[in-house]
């Protein structure tokens, strides 16, 4: 039957660049349905991996075979267009049909790019991004090769493309970093680790469960290995030259459990506490500020806000609605139209910005590092070096002897983090911090934040990352509407499912004391209501144990093409049907509280 042929099968693939080995002999397939992402550290090779499978790149050696007849779509990182088309001609290589103009004018309205006629040179390169991706999008292939589609995405983007790759039965094969993106599209993980690849059929959450017991049983192997390696080393020291048939046999065997006893195994990272940070009582305060550009964007209008001492503030919003601007008025970079912003004395920022990414490319990686520090006082008596904190970020000591342009994208990125680290500020403002970053830096990153001991302010579209860092968020809504939330960003999209409307969002302007923000008015739940949310309690259980069984049979490897095409379609489902009655659930419960 033509559905039990793999959309794609992989077989034996190796890539290499000069000494360094990407990846050896990986073999995987893709299924009709299958949502796929694709995991790896920075540098290891996976945006080259989906170049090699797109046709813009040659293997060394392996297969790749496509159903014949598939249409394939392909989103690069960063893709290239011809300055002088259109952003129409763009999306659709000059062909105009009344509908497909239509489609177009939907989906890019969607990506909040509204002028179709604007020259693409005349983009930004986000701006650009989002033209592809709708191009791709677009074109409804029968595969979709996405390499970080959510980057240059403001939330409300995010969460649209979730919605519409979740929707109907498309395929997919997709790099991303936004790990909360991962567990809701996602129904199989692909990991790519030293060199080999894992497949993980379940979404982000399975994934992290799975892989854990991977090493946890690879590290016994390693373990009980090494102790017998040291009880046959000591045989194999004692042996006479001249062996027999057995003990040639027992040598043999021996070389191959020194290959498994020496194996690099992933060592968890010491968290990186400092006790040398020292910051007043007196942080910054924002007196009454307004900002406006032009009489069409007012950012901000008589704000107030007085920030506290070891506060971990969020900055979330769309695109365009003064989160950056904000940022650079509290640095001084730009100044309000009218108010102040006082910093407090000791007061040392650490800024991380979407455009501070600028190295001399000939340096080596360690120089860039002890050109600002040789080390970093930890209190105690301890220090930090330069190398160990590169290390701390997954360096290793060869790359942190490398040049700088050897180094991929992200490392590049990763590498401009640890110079803001080292010169050791008390109050770091991160701006975007979790793009291009791979996800165990991203997890590294996360670490160092929550035990950071002074302040933090971040502006992030990584839902998964604010919920671990912040714990209170300011939501720029345009038009100088600043929401103040007590709480991460989950919190926030419950509290607003449940409470929010146009006519009570908070305008800009003067802090008041935090306050719920539950209604004052309260009512019981009617008899009605009391059995409906039984009922929820008991369908949501039900719908639970469904998907648990489910992800137990994809993950059985014993199913069919069909079958498992059949039970990939139904997960998404289930789980928007799950996370419909918990809403649901949710208000009901807030009327009861």
């Amino acid at each position: 039957m033509a559905n039990e042929i793999p959309y794609l099968d992989v077989q034996n693939l190796s890539k290499s660049f000069g000494a360094l080995r990407l990846f050896d002999d990986i073999s995987f397939s893709i299924a009709a349905g299958q949502r796929v992402g694709l995991i790896a550290k920075n540098g290891t090779g996976k945006s080259t991996l989906l170049s090699i499978l797109s046709g813009r790149e040659g293997s060394d050696n392996g297969h790749i075979v496509f159903r014949r007849d598939l249409r394939v779509g392909y989103l690069e990182q960063s893709p290239a267009f011809d300055p002088e088309e259109t952003v129409l001609d763009a999306c659709f290589n000059h062909q105009g049909e009344a509908e497909k103009v239509l489609r177009a004018k939907q989906v890019l309205t969607q990506l909040k790019i509204r002028d179709l006629q604007q020259p693409m040179g005349q983009l930004s390169g986000g701006q650009q991004k989002r033209v592809a991706l709708a191009n791709v999008l677009l074109t409804e292939p029968d595969l979709l090769i996405l390499d970080e589609p959510t980057n240059h995405l403001d939330l409300e983007m995010i969460e649209w493309l979730e919605g519409y790759l979740q929707r109907g039965n498309k395929t997919l094969l997709m790099v991303t970093h936004d790990r909360f993106f991962l567990d809701r599209v996602c129904n199989v993980i692909l990991e790519l680790d030293d060199r080999t690849i894992y497949t993980y059929r379940g979404n982000y959450a399975y994934y992290l469960e799975k892989r854990q017991e991977r090493i946890d049983a690879r590290r016994a192997e390693v373990a009980r290995a090494n102790n017998l390696y040291r009880t046959e080393l000591e045989w194999m020291r004692r042996m006479p030259q001249a062996r027999g048939h057995k003990a040639r046999y027992r040598e043999e065997a021996f070389y191959e459990l020194e290959r498994v006893a020496k194996q690099r195994l992933e060592e968890r990272q010491l968290r990186l506490k400092s006790r040398n940070v020292y910051i007043g009582s007196k942080i910054f305060e924002c007196q009454y500020i307004s900002k406006s550009f032009g009489d069409d964007v007012t950012i901000m209008h008589d704000f107030y806000y007085n920030f506290s001492r070891y506060e971990k503030m969020g900055i979330v919003g769309n695109n365009g609605t003064g989160k950056s601007t904000f940022i650079k008025m509290l640095l001084g970079e730009v100044q309000p139209d009218s108010g102040r912003i006082v910093v407090g004395e000791t007061v040392r920022f650490g800024y991380f910005s979407q455009e501070g990414l600028q190295f001399n490319r000939e340096q080596k990686v360690i120089d860039v590092i002890t050109s600002i520090a040789d080390y970093i006082d930890m209190g105690g008596g301890r220090k930090m070096t330069a190398a160990q904190l590169l290390q701390y970020f997954l360096f290793t000591p060869e790359q942190q002897h490398n040049y700088v342009y050897k180094l991929s994208g992200g490392e590049r990125r990763k590498l401009y983090l640890c110079t803001v680290l080292m010169r050791n500020p008390n109050f770091l403002v991160l701006d975007e911090p979790t793009n291009d970053l791979d996800i165990v830096t991203l997890q590294i990153l996360e670490e160092f934040l929550q035990d950071f001991a002074g302040c933090v302010i971040v502006v992030s579209h990584d839902r998964y990352f604010m919920d671990k860092v912040v714990d209170h968020l300011l939501v720029f809504k345009g038009n100088g509407v600043i929401s103040d939330f007590p709480g991460n960003y989950t919190q926030y999209r419950q509290w607003a499912a449940l409470n929010e409307a146009p006519s009570n969002a908070k305008p800009a302007g003067k802090k008041e004391p935090k306050k719920s923000y539950h209604n004052d008015t309260r009512r019981r739940l009617t008899y009605a209501e009391r059995l409906e949310m039984e009922r929820l309690e008991r369908e949501i259980s039900a719908l639970e144990e469904e998907r648990h069984q489910l992800e137990d049979a994809l993950c059985s490897g014993i199913l069919s093409v069909d079958e498992l095409v059949a039970k990939s379609k139904r997960m998404p489902k289930l789980t928007e049907e799950i996370d419909e009655k918990s809403m649901r659930w949710l208000e009901l419960s807030e009327i009861e509280s």
